[in-house]
């Protein structure tokens, strides 16, 4: 089977000539990379600072590996009583970051781990480029993804597991274009410790294994995919959860489950195909995919890697998933790029080889200019506009929010608003209102200026105030937007005190 298999594929590639990259090409590098890296801790800082962090992500994931740094599990309140977090999604790679918690235990340590990943993620870009151009070019590729709108959005959502993929990708498609097969299916299955759905992903890697003719690498990525896929849907996230059961299928376009999605998808490809272009932000986000590269991912099979997620995103029914604005597109952007400059060659050989340098300049080119505009003049899609422009600031509302969180006793267990949250999860039991029942908080913090105060099925602070008043909770302070109540014939829990000792 494999022989017949083999008839029909292009012939291998062989291996690309090793790249030489001097001492001082790699002192440039590193010096772009540091710059773009503090620039990332920058941004991550200032909005810790100007309470715009959420309890959503950083405060869950400030828990779960201040948990792992003491030596426990993933326990997280601002999910809900006794929430184990592997019960949510699959992603033990966190426990790795544990030992940074032992360095600086505080929820800003998880802004320059996010930062130091993503300026990982760069490197492998460059020597993917260096095969194909020269330096300056290369560089200017690098600074294109550094600056591009999904590292941007991964910076400004603080915190997420995805991040710890994108450099395990990023390797990954060095891998396969410098024909490491097995180093690729090795990077492949680390990435099944970064989230469930990353099985599907190694599905999408086989495929593209195959077609470069490295059979048994594609076969063990897409047996590891499945299995993997398996394994962290209907064995761990089950075991783990509250519910017993992997309860996040959200795509009732296609059908109530997978085997009814699967079957419409296969009778039906075209009205699956619709799905995905049926609303503007779905549009939007493919234009801002490929428009940049200047389409040319299109003409690369690496493309078909960064699929799964890209189209799982505009299948689900949330609509503010198709947005912009979302960690997941951080780990879509080196694949994309990389597809991109392959596929610059690729037309490069078409057109006249003498083409191929000014296609490679331009993709790179396209993707940094688009860059520096959307900087300047959309922070919509590209956040970083605030802390360039010095708009990410702390107002009075933060100050009132750092007030409230100083009138918050150690060791306690409390309600807070969203934003409050990250700045809790050091020293309280900390959890979002109505979460964590009604018998347990001693504390509440409550924002009223935001529209609800954050969870999956948030309160709006009208409903906060009124369950407040109802369980015997006292103001103890008030300025403008901000409330902090206390419960006075109610004792701190020993949970509570028990949560963060070691």
């Amino acid at each position: 089977m494999l022989t017949r298999l083999r008839s029909v594929l292009p012939e291998r590639r062989s291996a690309p000539a090793a790249v030489r990259v001097e001492r001082g090409q790699w002192a440039v590098l590193a010096g772009l990379i540091g710059a773009f890296v503090a620039a990332y801790i920058t941004h991550s800082f200032l909005r810790f600072h100007a309470y715009e962090a959420k309890g959503y992500d950083l405060g869950i994931f400030d828990q779960a590996v201040r948990q792992y740094a003491m030596l426990k599990p993933p326990m997280v309140p601002v999910k809900g009583v006794d929430f184990h977090l592997l019960g949510d999604h699959f992603h033990p790679i966190l426990a790795l970051l544990a030992p940074f918690y032992w360095l600086w235990d505080d929820p800003r340590m998880l802004g320059i781990i996010m930062a130091l990943a993503l300026g990982c993620s760069a490197v492998p870009v460059y020597l993917f480029a260096r095969r194909r151009c020269g330096h300056l070019v290369s560089l200017l590729a690098v600074a294109g993804l550094l600056l591009s709108w999904p590292y941007q959005a991964m910076v400004n959502w603080d915190f997420h597991e995805i991040t710890l993929g994108v450099p395990i990708m990023a390797w990954l498609v060095w891998a396969i274009d410098g024909c490491r097969p097995w180093t690729a299916t090795a990077l492949a299955v680390s990435l099944l410790s970064v989230r469930e759905d990353m099985g599907v992903t190694l599905v999408a890697v086989a495929l593209v294994l195959a077609i470069r003719r490295h059979l048994w690498p594609a076969l063990v990525t897409f047996a590891a995919g499945l299995l993997g896929y398996w394994f962290a849907t209907s064995v761990a996230i089950p075991h783990f959860s509250p519910t017993g059961d992997f309860g996040y299928w959200q795509f009732t376009a296609l059908g109530p489950d997978l085997p009814s999605s699967l079957v419409f998808i296969l009778t039906q490809p075209w009205a699956a195909v619709a799905v995905l272009v049926d609303h503007p932000l779905k549009i939007g986000l493919w234009l801002l995919h490929f428009v940049p590269l200047l389409l040319l991912p299109l003409l690369s099979p690496l493309t078909l890697m960064a699929m799964p997620i890209l189209v799982s995103r505009l299948f689900n029914d949330r609509l503010n998933v198709w947005a912009p604005v979302y960690q997941y597109d951080a780990i879509l952007a080196p694949i994309l790029l990389m597809a991109a400059l392959e596929g610059a060659v690729r037309l490069g050989g078409w057109l006249g080889t003498r083409h191929r340098p000014a296609l490679l300049t331009a993709v790179s080119g396209a993707l940094l200019a688009t860059g520096l505009i959307g900087t300047a003049l959309f922070p919509q899609v590209f956040p970083f506009h605030r802390s360039a422009t010095g708009d990410l600031v702390r107002t009075q509302h933060g100050d009132d929010l750092n007030h409230a969180v100083s009138l918050i006793p150690d060791g306690v267990c409390v309600e807070a608003a969203d934003n409050a949250v990250p700045h809790l999860t050091e020293r309280t039991y900390v959890g979002l209102h109505g979460d964590i029942g009604d018998e347990l908080s001693t504390w509440m913090i409550i924002d009223t200026k935001v529209s609800e105060l954050g969870g999956w099925d948030p309160l709006t602070p009208e409903q906060a105030l009124r369950r407040a008043d109802r369980l015997g909770f006292e103001t103890v302070w008030r300025a403008r937007d901000v409330v902090v109540l206390h419960h006075p014939d109610r004792p701190v829990a020993p949970r509570c005190g028990d949560y963060l000792s070691r």
